[in-house]
């Protein structure tokens, strides 16, 4: 089985994004708040310094904690896997 591209490794307190590493909170209420600021920054993702892609990075980190997040972010990513994988109409590959 390939190894995830995205975790958290708790022992080391990364969050893993392919070959980028950004260290998170080790307590649970610490990445609750740090999940929480980055998803709520993205939503002012207009805003000078601050952006969209603070969104995914947000649900990410509190998908580790909050099994409603964990579940919708399994099903996008399901989704997704099956939509890149599909045949597309009038395409030959």
């Amino acid at each position: 089985m390939p190894e995830r591209r995205y975790r958290l490794d708790q022992q080391r307190g990364r969050l893993v994004l392919g070959k980028l590493e950004i260290p998170v909170p080790r307590s649970k209420a610490g990445r609750i708040v740090t999940g929480t600021a980055l998803v709520g920054g993205g939503f002012l993702g207009f805003l000078p310094i601050l952006g969209f892609w603070m969104v995914p990075l947000g649900l990410i980190v509190l998908s580790h904690d909050l099994p409603a997040v964990r579940r919708r972010r399994r099903r996008m990513t399901v989704w997704w896997s099956r939509r890149k994988q599909a045949p597309r109409p009038g395409r030959e590959d």
